[in-house]
């Protein structure tokens, strides 16, 4: 064992470098491929919650199963240890190629495949594959250039990995992904990565590669560069082929914002739609039908302040608005770019009838559950136009604790109405949505209306996964008990709905009723278990 660990040190007179020096740039390698091994992992987490949706079960996906293939590749590179420097430098080669395109390779297959789950256990197995193969390696070469007992050289390099996944995690959300976007900041890392690896094997320790082996890696990794290059060339083409597969031909505006993907199709406020994170929020054909329901139930009684949860797109302040004896409407929308486009985008501002030019309407751009904390006014009504509850990301704004703040901003007489999701479809969601609400301290009263109409066609909403809803739910409450939703006393004349529609509608949704459904928290959210 001795005279093994005098061989690997005496390997050091061979280098072109002096020990100090080799050794941290073995260390500075290190640091580099685990910000880069980092950054893939959260790519393909952000990618998969993005596509495929509840982001806990895509995030627990990704990383035990990269989790596991990294203890196979640990063992994989046992084998590669007789030939560590050429092992290495095509294991970086090989990371590169596959981490920097596993964004590009996820989204096109969802775009014209329709489905990514398989690519995504694919790419975590292979990254997570090449990503363990690279301590035992490494761990080899630091041992060839200095002389340094086997604990000291584990903790420096676990030091440097752990350095450089902190760097690659800190720098993915706050400027890989606002600067280049997920598919070339992914390509660009990939790069980053080739020639980290590819620089340490072919300067550091060249004298330890063949002519054959120093000619293959140089290869290897020009090509996973020039792959790579073409690529971010090619990826803005790209992306429009891809949103046209996915949205159709009619895509106007798409951009991603600080918050999420906004993306508008269609040319006019007749076929417009609107997709929040690849999910239809707004179809032109029928979104009447929706904020009718969802606002004037709630509109029954005093009205004077009203208060808007989400609904950044105007469309509930427009019917809200039609009240003369409204005199605010606060819009808390936690995206500026969605009340920007709903200010300016002519489509969607003529759809929402120029709400936000309406001196009675005040927009504040905040998270809407901090924004209740801070706020001290008193509401007549508040109007819940949020994510629809099956989006993991919004189960904090349908839980019981959001509730109970919601509860403190309403009037004597104030009323709260929720879009609680589809009956017919999660009726588990809808309910715990209902039981949510009463946990907050209110009285409630459900109902529901029939959703698109048969034969109904709009953009395609399979980002949302589906063609969207057969019925919309809402939970209407006040501190007291509520009556049966209705139009109320002075209410302008709905397009679509009647007094009778929404009555039957409630007596629907008790048909529907699903008992002893327990209320969701901060602690225990519950509406993604049927997403």
């Amino acid at each position: 064992m001795i005279d093994q660990q005098v061989s690997l040190r005496g390997g050091a007179a061979r280098l072109p470098v002096r020990p100090r020096t080799g050794r941290f740039l073995v260390l500075a390698a290190v640091f580099v491929c685990a910000a880069c091994g980092l950054v893939y992992e959260l790519e393909l987490v952000a990618l998969a919650s993005y596509l495929i949706g509840d982001s806990v079960t895509q995030a627990s996906v990704v990383l035990s199963v990269m989790v596991f293939a990294m203890g196979i590749g640990s063992l994989l590179a046992k084998r590669l240890r007789c030939h560590a420097a050429v092992g290495f430098g095509l294991i970086e080669a090989a990371l590169a190629l596959i981490g920097g395109s596993s964004a590009l390779v996820l989204y096109a297959s969802f775009a014209w495949l329709g489905e990514s789950r398989h690519a995504l256990v694919g790419f975590s197995l292979a990254i997570g594959v090449l990503i363990g193969a690279e301590i035992p390696l490494l761990m080899t070469l630091i041992q060839r250039v200095d002389r340094q007992d086997a604990g000291g050289a584990v903790a420096d390099l676990f030091a440097a990995d752990y350095v450089g996944a902190l760097v690659g995690g800190l720098a993915f959300p706050f400027l890989l992904l606002p600067m280049l976007g997920q598919l070339t900041g992914a390509l660009f890392t990939g790069a980053v990565n080739a020639a980290a690896g590819g620089a340490l094997v072919l300067w550091v320790f060249r004298r330890d590669l063949t002519p054959r082996s120093r000619r293959l890696l140089v290869l290897a990794n020009l090509s996973v560069i020039a792959v790579l290059a073409t690529a971010t060339f090619l990826v803005d083409d790209f992306e429009r082929a891809a949103r046209r597969a996915v949205y159709g031909d009619q895509v106007r505006v798409a951009v991603q914002t600080g918050v999420q993907e906004v993306v508008l199709t269609g040319t006019d406020r007749d076929s417009l739609g609107l997709y929040l994170d690849g999910r239809l929020r707004v179809s032109a054909r029928d979104e009447h039908r929706y904020h009718e329901a969802l606002v004037h139930p709630a509109m029954n009684g005093p009205r004077a302040r009203v208060l808007v949860l989400g609904g950044g797109d105007g469309l509930a302040a427009r019917e809200v608005l039609r009240y003369r004896d409204v005199r605010s409407v606060t819009v808390v929308e936690i995206d500026p770019a969605v009340t920007r486009l709903a200010r300016t985008d002519p489509a969607l501002s003529g759809l929402n009838g120029h709400a936000y030019r309406d001196p009675r309407l005040t927009a504040v751009g905040a998270d809407a559950f901090t924004w209740l904390r801070a706020d001290r006014h008193r509401y007549d009504v508040v109007i819940s136009d949020l994510p629809d509850p099956g989006v993991t990301a919004s189960t904090k704004l349908y839980s019981a604790e959001f509730y109970g703040l919601v509860a403190e901003a309403l009037a004597p007489r104030g009323r709260l109405v929720v879009h609680a999701g589809p009956p017919e479809a999660r009726p588990r969601t809808f309910w715990t949505v209902e039981a949510s609400v009463r946990a907050g301290g209110l009285a409630t009263r459900p109902y529901r209306i029939p959703g698109r109409p048969s034969g109904f066609t709009a953009s395609p909403d399979r980002l949302g996964g589906g063609g969207g809803p057969e019925d919309w739910g809402f939970v209407l409450a006040g501190a007291r008990a509520v009556g049966e939703p209705g139009l109320g006393a002075g209410a302008p004349v709905p397009r679509s709905l009647g007094e009778s529609e929404l009555r039957d509608g409630a007596r629907a949704a008790e048909r529907l009723r699903l008992p002893g459904q327990v209320p969701s928290t901060l602690i225990h959210p519950r509406y993604w278990e049927e997403a």
